[in-house]
């Protein structure tokens, strides 16, 4: 049993005193596993670094098994966000929140997304809005999407502001009047897909929203919390000025 596919590092766990077991989210065979032999070396640990682009082949005897990765760099996409806290924090959450997909199950679309916004990590007038539609289409893939095209009330698709927290569904600024302390805000970069003006405070709007549900509807079940890093990452942005405009 073997193939070849593309992935993204999202972990490297030592195993024994040379090797580690490599965890990639891979474009045709999503989040798997496999042993890398001499993964510690001074010429892998670069390589497996969290975060990279990287080109797989797996072996295994049997599909049930661990089986064996062989890796070679595609693009050292971690090396660039080093010295970057906020850029650092994006990828090391993003890294962490791949592993809520199931083993094995694929997910090319947002294998898509994933690698488009990691390269973006650079561009600090950018993927801050970025991040947070990509948490918006993990939770669409992990069977959790918010329905944001019309009002829950009413129907209608106009001055939707506002999510539901209980229901994942978009409230119009008219309806949710009278329930707005209980409703989540909802920034119109999240609804549209074309170019707009984001300030850093939509962004932390954003990730508030799709935190929540991450929270409420995927972690809490596991009885996990948020990462650490995306943590982090909400820190960094609420020090980025309010007269900050990142654009997307």
């Amino acid at each position: 049993m073997e193939w070849r596919d593309e992935g993204i590092v999202l972990s490297a766990r030592p195993h024994g005193e040379t090797s580690v077991v490599l965890e990639l989210f891979t474009r045709r065979y999503g989040r798997h596993l496999g042993l890398v032999h001499g993964g510690r070396s001074r010429k892998m640990r670069p390589v497996v670094q969290a975060g990279n682009h990287v080109d797989a082949a797996w072996k295994a005897r049997i599909s049930e098994n661990l089986g064996h990765y062989s890796v070679e760099l595609r693009e050292g996409l971690a090396a660039k966000v080093m010295d970057d806290p906020g850029a650092l924090a994006a990828m090391s959450s993003m890294v962490s929140l791949s592993r809520l997909l199931a083993e094995r199950d694929p997910h090319p679309n947002l294998f898509e997304v994933t690698l488009f916004v990691l390269s973006f990590l650079k561009e600090g007038d950018v993927w801050p809005a970025l991040v947070a539609r990509w948490e918006l289409a993990l939770l669409d893939e992990l069977g959790f999407g918010l329905d944001l095209t019309s009002c829950a009330a009413t129907g209608k698709t106009e001055d939707l502001i506002y999510v539901s927290p209980k229901s994942g569904r978009a409230v119009s600024a008219e309806a949710g009047e009278a329930y707005k302390e209980r409703l989540l805000r909802l920034p119109d970069f999240l609804r549209t897909r074309g170019p707009a003006s984001v300030s850093p405070q939509d962004v932390r709007t954003g990730l508030e929203l799709t935190g929540h549900f991450l929270s409420a509807r995927v972690l809490a079940a596991r009885g996990l919390d948020l990462p650490d890093a995306r943590n982090r990452l909400m820190r960094y942005l609420a020090q980025v000025p309010v007269d900050a405009a990142p654009r997307f």
